[in-house]
Order: C-alpha cells, then structure tokens, then sequence
C-alpha cells in the first residue's frame, strides 16, 4: 500500500450534508485540501464518538481550507437516518459519502477483504489531489481529532515552505527543521 504522493483516483458517490443530498466526484476535492475519514459502517460503536470529535473541529478546518469526507460502506440514506436519530452523528456538518458500491474505499486500499467494510483509516489530500498522510487503526482503535488536526497544520506548512520540515510533536509556531548535512548526527 504505497499511496502517499500519489494522485486520487476518480470516483463519483452521493452523500448526505447538512439535510440534502450531493453527487461529490473527485473533481469537487480538487482546489483544496480534503481529509478522507474511512469508517467501518453506520449505526456501530467506536465510530460515532470519531465522527463526533471531527465534527467538533470542522469549523477549524474549515478556516484551514480543509474539506471532510467520512466514507463509510452504507448508503446516503443510512448516513441520513443515523444523522437524525443520533444526537453525536447529528452535529455532523461536513459530507457523509456513501460507498455501497466500494469505489472509493478500494480506490483507497482500505476495503476489508471478504466483509465489505472499511478499515479505520484516515487520509489527507493537498489542493492538487496528492495524499500527503494516512493513518489507519484497528477496528477497536479510535482516532483523535486533535492530533488530526495537528498534522493538518503540519502538512500545509511543509507545503508552504518547501526545504523545512516539521518534528515530532510540532505545533503551529514551534521551530521547524531545515534538513541539512550540518544536522547529521546533531539531532
């Protein structure tokens, strides 16, 4: 599974988005960065509390020019009925793609062979369609918003300032590093 710097491939879904219905395609991510946030399936446990935490900072990517996708197996229609009868889902503002078909989720490499899910993964895609990041967690495994969040922040600034690089535990304002020969050995 070698997908960073690579390209996304085409897809066309519909999702569910603040009450109504949208067709997406890989085109619409285009322009901006887009974070694909795969989950294993509507109406099920550990999921609902991610989906709630990205829903929290939605508005912070948001000002980033971060657009989010989660993606999961079921239909626009299943995320509409769990987004009106869960009080978690239901603070969800950002697109709820639906993959009956699977495109997206094996365009990703994260279709679970033989079941029809989706791993938990989450990837982050810069303005011209390239994953920068991806992280995928086992089924029990939660992700953080947070630290989603951070190397968001992280990755657009690598992207604004080519020669520089962001260490461990790097928060927006920190120092950033230049690699060179002169830090062989020093760090």
């Amino acid at each position: 599974m070698a997908l960073i710097n690579t390209t996304i491939k085409p897809f066309a879904a519909t999702a569910y988005k603040e009450g109504k219905f949208v067709d997406v395609t890989d085109a619409d991510v285009k322009g901006k960065w887009a974070i694909f946030f795969f989950y294993p399936a509507d109406f099920t446990f550990v999921c609902p509390t991610e989906l709630e935490d990205l829903a929290g900072i939605y508005p912070t990517l948001q000002s980033l020019n971060v657009e989010v996708y989660s993606v999961s197996t079921d239909t626009h229609f299943s995320h509409k009925a769990w987004h009106d009868t869960s009080p978690a889902i239901g603070k969800i503002n950002y697109y709820m793609l639906g993959d009956q078909s699977g495109q997206i989720t094996n365009n990703f490499d994260v279709m679970r062979p033989g079941v029809g899910l989706a791993d938990r993964a989450t990837f982050l895609v810069d303005p011209e369609g390239v994953i920068q990041f991806m992280e995928i967690t086992s089924e029990g495994v939660g992700r953080n918003a947070t630290e989603l969040l951070r190397k968001v922040k992280a990755a657009q600034y690598v992207a604004a300032h080519p020669g520089e690089v962001c260490p461990a535990k790097w928060e927006e304002g920190e120092t950033t590093l230049a690699p060179s020969l002169d830090l062989v050995g020093k760090i």
